[in-house]
């Protein structure tokens, strides 16, 4: 079966273009904000997303429709690296952190799905899903507390298109949203237009080399466990918004390879590791649109605009209200994502072992938990992922993996 409205975005070019970059939208505060916060270029985040993208989308044949951004998880590593070794230094942890991607893929590979449905059931993917959306709902409440008054046209004007709207305008209700927060907020004169004032027309990101240094590998390792088990939960929740198990096909040991590759590519450049992005997921599952070559065109807008200076000066006026609004409302869809995991699978709710299990998931992950060991800081998603796997894996009797779809998934038609 054909995924909704293929034929006419196969037909319009054009449309592709603006689908692709609505994604962006979704995805730039975030992928800018994190170069922001630990002091470098936003346009060197911009290009290493967005060539990061485009090699998972090699390694994994083209079947994924996602978008790899900057990962929250090593916002406080990379500062506190960066602090004792140098953001040179800090470069090679992020590049080795890439290689045990690598290498936990090689496990995958080896091991196969018997090790994910024993690691991984749905009584851990799900709850770990649900604390990916709940935990990254303050960050759009606190964009949109800004001024509500913004934030509630962006996310009126984005329900009303998903609920009224037809034909083509259906596929962009985030884009339009966007742009009726943006001009209410012109309107408002809470813009500042200065970023595109400042901007030059053309400029190359300012890239940086990494210097390898033992003692920021080793501190940065670590840290590679949170967003490990991040990913797998994220495959989890693109496959049940797509309808496809794409942890069988095109396996997860090809986008844990794509994800690994794609952040030691961002240490070598200087830009931040990268990510699956909770966020893109969301807005997959608000349009329909699972296409993987509209995220390809996403990762292409990215990098134009990563050396095109009048843009990115555009793109950092958009007030954070505005943003903030949609997010409000894609958060909560990653967190229903969750929710259908554990319903889709049948999981056993009743069983003592697996309330256990999810409660614990959920009160770690939500309730601002952390484990602090000489340097070494785990907490939110990170943690909640540990927690749930290690419960899994000591408590007895294993409840029923996640299949999302017993069949071979139907492959992507091509444009």
């Amino acid at each position: 079966m054909k995924p909704f409205n293929e034929d006419l975005i196969r037909r319009k070019p054009h449309l592709q273009i603006l689908l692709g970059t609505q994604f962006l939208f979704v995805a730039f505060g975030a992928t800018v904000l994190v170069p922001l916060l630990i002091g470098i270029d936003p346009s060197v985040a911009l290009f290493t997303a967005g060539t990061g993208t485009l090699l998972f989308h090699l390694i994994t044949k083209s079947k994924v429709p996602v978008f790899l951004g900057s990962s929250f998880a090593f916002i406080a590593p990379i500062s506190e690296a960066t602090k004792l070794y140098g953001y040179a230094g800090a470069l090679s942890g992020l590049i080795a952190v890439g290689l045990i991607y690598s290498l936990m893929s090689g496990l995958v590979k080896w091991k196969g799905k018997e090790l994910i449905e024993k690691v991984f059931p749905s009584t851990v993917v799900g709850p770990v899903i649900v604390v990916i959306g709940m935990s990254l709902a303050p960050v759009g409440v606190k964009m949109a507390g800004e001024n509500w008054g913004v934030a509630s046209v962006s996310l009126l004007t984005a329900l009303l298109v998903v609920v009224y709207a037809r034909g083509w305008m259906k596929l962009i209700p985030i884009f339009i949203g966007i742009i009726a927060g943006y001009l209410y907020a012109t309107a408002t004169g809470i813009v500042d237009f200065t970023p595109i004032q400042e901007a030059k027309w053309f400029a190359f990101p300012e890239f940086s080399s990494p210097e390898f240094n033992w003692q920021a590998i080793l501190y940065m390792l670590p840290v590679a466990i949170a967003p490990l088990i991040e990913h797998i939960g994220d495959m989890y929740a693109i496959g049940a918004v797509a309808h496809k198990n794409f942890v069988k096909d095109p396996g997860l040991h090809r986008t844990l390879l794509g994800d690994g590759i794609a952040t030691s590519l961002a240490g070598f450049l200087g830009g931040p590791p990268n990510t699956t992005y909770s966020e893109v997921t969301g807005a997959v599952q608000l349009t329909g649109i699972t296409n993987p070559r509209i995220l390809q065109i996403t990762a292409v807008v990215a990098v134009l605009f990563s050396t095109i200076g009048k843009v990115s000066g555009f793109l950092k006026t958009i007030p954070a209200p505005v943003l903030g609004g949609i997010m409000i409302l894609l958060f909560g869809l990653i967190a229903s994502v969750g929710i259908r995991t554990l319903v889709e699978s049948k999981a056993d709710l009743g069983k003592p072992r697996n309330q256990v299990i999810i409660s614990i998931i959920l009160s770690v992950g939500l309730g601002g938990a952390a484990l602090e060991i000489e340097g070494f800081h785990l907490a939110g998603i990170g943690l909640a992922s540990v927690v749930g796997v290690v419960l899994n894996l000591i408590l007895p009797d294993h409840s029923k993996p996640v299949h999302i779809d017993e069949e071979k998934p139907e492959e992507i038609q091509e444009d």
